[in-house]
């Protein structure tokens, strides 16, 4: 199916803009009364557990609202006998998960084990994984029983990737609406409706949440939200994307969902090298760097949101217009995706850049240029020493 044609399904012929709409609305409505009930069940952001980019108490089970949002909606327009039901199942326990953490708090271990526990619902008991993979010059290739470990791994990681990047307003909210978008596109190219439906209504319900939580930010989502959307993103992009045989179907997800991987693998790494838990909290997220070398919260997260949509954009156009169509090179085809492909490169190149030139703006705020003598690992761990403490 062509973009046009994947477009009209969207908007047209099926559900999915019914859904987008009614899980907006939802959202508009309940976000507020979710505020309002915030601080008579501990729901309100005003701990000291993590580094925070706010300097005042906040809401922070608005991940209610766009769990409602979701939830409704997809239980009237999508047909649930089967894997459905699974996922819309564990995106509520998912998010009963993170409002236990919201209110009452969990270490990040009984968390993460909280929701591999929960991906075992539609993986094991509906059966929603990834069977197979294709890959150029190698072909397709059954997985057979592995394809249960990896689907559980690919949903645990997606939820915490998300949740991960929630450290700062409208910036997660964005990041999974531009990946819904892309998913609902995708899934409605690959003719699997109730998926582009699902996909459709996540988008819908993560920019009407956007309304309250752009900065500066009036309520957060929190992990009951941020937990819930990595989980029914990475089902969606199961039962959507990656159970077709196209090549793009494995590319496209990890494409789409590019920023919080990098973001997240950055910062494990920087963790790791400096002999900390992985799991712990920190000032060097991307958002905390752009934070640190000046850029304002809206700019921040205009930023990331327009990389994370370069990256989407690029997905979508390997999706329809592939080098190999019906498995030969086209030449047109090549040219167009290359030349893309540089554009994208360039622009992450020069974000990745522009991240690290904080490095020397940040030592010379911290007063360490002048020990230029000493080498540079040292140098990089007093920085890491002084930015955990929670100095910026």
């Amino acid at each position: 199916m062509s973009f046009p044609e994947s477009l009209r399904a969207l908007l047209w012929e099926g559900a999915a803009l019914w859904g987008f709409l009614a899980a907006g609305g939802i959202v508009l409505v309940l976000t507020p009364l979710i505020a309002r009930l915030a601080p008579r069940i501990g729901g309100v952001d005003d701990r000291t557990d993590r580094p925070r980019v706010h300097s005042v108490p906040v809401p922070r089970i608005g991940g209610l609202a766009i769990v409602a949002g979701i939830l409704v909606p997809a239980a009237v327009l999508i047909d649930l006998d089967g894997a459905y039901l699974g996922i819309l199942l564990g995106t509520a326990a998912a998010a009963a998960i993170g409002l236990v953490d919201d209110t009452r708090g969990l270490r990040p271990s009984t968390k993460m084990l909280g929701v591999v526990a929960v991906a075992l619902i539609p993986v094991v008991g509906y059966d929603v994984t990834f069977d197979s993979v294709s890959l150029p010059l190698i072909g397709h290739h059954e997985l057979g029983a592995v394809a249960y470990p990896l689907t559980i791994l690919w949903i645990a990681a997606l939820a915490n990737l998300v949740n991960l990047i929630d450290g700062m307003d409208a910036l997660a909210a964005g990041i999974v609406a531009i990946a819904a978008f892309s998913f609902a596109v995708l899934a409605a190219s690959f003719g699997r409706e109730d998926a582009a439906v699902l996909a459709a209504i996540v988008c819908g319900a993560t920019l009407a949440f956007l309304r309250h939580n752009y900065h500066p930010a009036r309520i957060f989502m929190g992990d009951s939200g941020a937990l819930a959307l990595g989980f029914v993103l990475a089902t969606v992009a199961v039962q959507g994307v990656l159970k077709t045989a196209a090549t793009i179907a494995l590319a496209a997800p990890l494409l789409v969902m590019a920023v919080p991987i990098l973001d997240t693998s950055f910062v494990v790494l920087k963790r790791l090298k400096y002999r900390r838990p992985p799991w712990g909290a920190d000032h060097n997220h991307f958002y905390h760097r752009f934070l640190r070398i000046g850029f304002s919260q809206r700019r921040t997260a205009a930023y990331l949101h327009l990389w994370a949509l370069l990256l989407a954009a690029f997905a979508l156009l390997v999706r329809f217009v592939p080098p190999r169509p019906l498995g030969d090179w086209d030449l047109g085809n090549t040219l167009i995706v290359a030349a893309s492909g540089l554009v994208v490169l360039l622009a992450s190149v020069w974000m990745v850049y522009t991240l690290e030139i904080l490095k020397a703006r940040h030592l010379q705020a911290l007063r360490l240029r002048g020990r230029a003598a000493e080498p540079v690992e040292d140098r990089e761990e007093a920085l890491e020493r002084a930015l955990t403490a929670g100095r910026r």
